[in-house]
């Protein structure tokens, strides 16, 4: 485990857009929030770019995340928005300039395959957190969503209770592990690759949005299939959106969905957690040590940052 350096004030901020192209207005409201932490803002290149359904193509998405690694005068990199894209570079990244120069990486959705694949990589935790054309930017982005980004000033432990949603114990039991994860259908493309998600006594993380119950079922049956839900220490169920079935009497729930798959493991599988394509958005380091107990309906989550 690498933890990159804490920020402070006065640090640069890379901003990339290694997957879809941004929303350019939200991107431009987003860099107030920075300011007012205190931070300078450096914007890649190519964040402006189109390719297509791709911000540029992957060359050059590849250049602006090499740089802003690269670059000694940026201390942390923070994700412009998600879609499509990461998967394509993802063989193409020198793993070994990102060893050498460790800082924050910042992101979520389809960022889940780079997170992913610089943590086997290198061991270097990255924060699964709201990204800046797509939640920061927006007019309703809120104050507890806000004060997540705190975590990256001073190293931090983070607790996760029923204070902040309503959290259901699908299956009982207290496991402590690495957090590893992110968007479920990511996890599932990971498969087969040399980026394939390791679950082995950790802490496993789902979300996903615009997903039907039978789609989230397959991705579930698939993680069964490869050994992933097994292997893990516990389950965080987080956000699941936009899940309504087009046909509701010829569809499973979700809530079912989940039963299914979870209820009988011998391991903690707790779901409820505002982890995700939502708002109020609880930003977690991956790959930080953490602790998820049905008993307390709690996570603690270990500094992601040093």
């Amino acid at each position: 485990m690498l933890l990159p350096k804490k920020l402070k004030h006065g640090d640069t901020i890379g901003v990339i857009a290694p997957a879809s192209p941004p929303n350019l207005k939200n991107l431009r409201r987003s860099i107030h929030f920075l300011n007012q932490l205190g931070l300078h803002v450096k914007i890649a290149p190519h964040v402006n770019c189109k390719y297509g359904y791709l911000a540029g193509t992957d060359e050059q998405r590849l250049e602006d995340l090499h740089t802003m690694f690269a670059d000694q005068f940026t201390n942390g990199i923070i994700c412009a928005g998600g879609g499509y894209g990461t998967s394509r570079i993802a063989s193409m990244i020198d793993y070994k300039l990102i060893k050498r120069n460790p800082k924050i990486f910042w992101g979520y959705s389809d960022i889940t395959f780079l997170h992913q694949a610089i943590r086997q990589k290198t061991g270097l935790v990255t924060f699964h957190g709201p990204m800046l054309s797509s939640d920061v930017g927006k007019e309703n982005f809120d104050p507890f969503s806000q004060a997540m980004f705190n975590q990256l000033f001073e190293p931090m432990f983070l607790t996760y209770s029923k204070d902040i949603s309503p959290l259901r114990t699908i299956s009982p039991g207290e496991a402590c592990g690495e957090i590893v994860g992110g968007n479920l259908s990511l996890l599932v493309n990971s498969i087969g690759s040399a980026y394939e998600i390791d679950t082995r006594n950790k802490l496993l993380l789902i979300e996903d949005v615009g997903e039907e119950p039978y789609r989230i079922d397959s991705f579930l049956s698939q993680l069964k299939l490869a050994g992933k839900l097994e292997d893990a220490a516990g389950i965080i169920v987080g956000d699941f959106s936009e899940a309504e079935p087009r046909k509701p009497d010829e569809s499973l729930t979700l809530e079912q969905v989940f039963n299914f798959y979870f209820s009988r493991l011998d391991k903690p599988v707790l779901s409820g957690f505002k982890i995700g394509h939502c708002l109020p958005h609880f930003a977690v380091p991956l790959g930080a040590k953490a602790t998820l107990s049905s008993l307390t309906k709690t996570l603690h989550i270990e500094p992601g940052v040093t």
